[in-house]
């Protein structure tokens, strides 16, 4: 498998940590030392669904593709504006595909799940091109009274188009399940059977926990990834981090011992933008001629569940 083709669609407005100085009790100073974040998107006007077919068509664009050359859909998503139909189905209508979709739900390492996922289906469906996109609406799951998260996160999506290849790619994933670390709730239902529901819960995160969650787990998930492949952590030429905290990709870079300018980060100006975070830095990168045939990649993610993920390619 290998990826031909990126794509990434924000917000149009951007929310500062100033901005957040103005109904919060909080600052520039408090926010950005604590989380490396400036400023984040936040849908106001648009929907999701539309930043999602958004992303789609510009990663088909990249690859040279349209809507009739994806052989399957896989969407990451957390929340956004419909419980079901899944976003997969509305993204299929919305660029025009006929090819089967489905959705899935592993909060942040989403993107790298689906890699995955896509993998297996070429393997044994025949499957010769998959459509991946990430879409995340996290300002519908904080509290904005609530400093402690909704300074955090952001809205944003981004996709990539796979397609089967001689290149291998190796992948580490795990899952430990925790619920109270980190976690939100659907808004209760009205079932007369079952009156004692509890009530909707803003996303709640105890943060130091998963601050050092992060840091062992996607650093034992990079190293068991490396071993698979066979590849020294020397020899990687970018890591591709899930973007939670520069705290969190700093003390990262800091345990592996490796050159910072191997780590590329753009959370100062999107916040965590959940499985979209790792695809958007990667449009970035692209785009902007960062990542060249033959150099060799890892993807890492740590999210809800708790799950993690990483992979290994070789950039062809």
């Amino acid at each position: 498998m290998k990826i031909i083709g990126t794509g990434s669609a924000l917000p149009e407005k951007t929310v500062t940590n100033d901005d957040l100085a103005a109904f919060l009790d909080t600052s520039d100073e408090w926010i950005r030392p604590r989380t490396g974040i400036r400023s984040r998107r936040v849908i106001s006007r648009e929907k999701l669904d539309a930043l999602a077919a958004s992303a789609a068509q510009a990663a088909l664009a990249d690859a040279g593709l349209d809507a009739s050359g994806v052989d399957f859909i896989l969407c990451s998503n957390v929340c956004g504006e419909y419980m079901t139909p899944g976003l997969s189905c509305i993204i299929q209508g919305l660029i025009g595909a006929s090819c089967p979709s489905l959705d899935i739900n592993a909060a942040c390492a989403g993107f790298v799940y689906a890699l995955y996922t896509a993998n297996a289906f070429m393997a044994a469906s025949g499957y010769d091109r998959i459509l991946i996109v990430c879409a995340e609406e996290n300002s519908r799951l904080v509290d904005w009274a609530d400093r402690s998260t909704c300074v955090l996160f952001g809205d944003a999506a981004a996709a990539a188009v796979v397609e089967r290849s001689a290149g291998k790619p190796f992948f580490h994933l795990r899952t430990s399940s925790n619920l109270d670390s980190l976690f939100a709730r659907y808004a209760p239902g009205n079932s007369p059977y079952a009156p004692d529901q509890p009530p909707r819960a803003f996303l709640s995160m105890q943060g130091s926990f998963v601050f050092k969650q992060a840091v062992s787990t996607m650093c034992g998930d990079i190293r068991a990834v490396l071993e698979k492949s066979g590849v020294s952590e020397a020899e990687v030429d970018l890591f591709l981090l899930h973007q939670a905290n520069y705290r969190i990709i700093k003390t990262i870079i800091d345990r592996m011992g490796a050159p910072e300018d191997r780590f590329p980060h753009n959370i100062g100006n999107y916040g965590n933008t959940s499985s979209a975070s790792v695809p958007l830095l990667l449009d970035e990168l692209k785009r902007a001629g960062r990542i060249n045939r033959g150099d060799k990649v890892v993807f890492s993610a740590f999210g809800a569940g708790l799950t993690s993920a990483a992979c290994y390619m070789e950039w062809e």
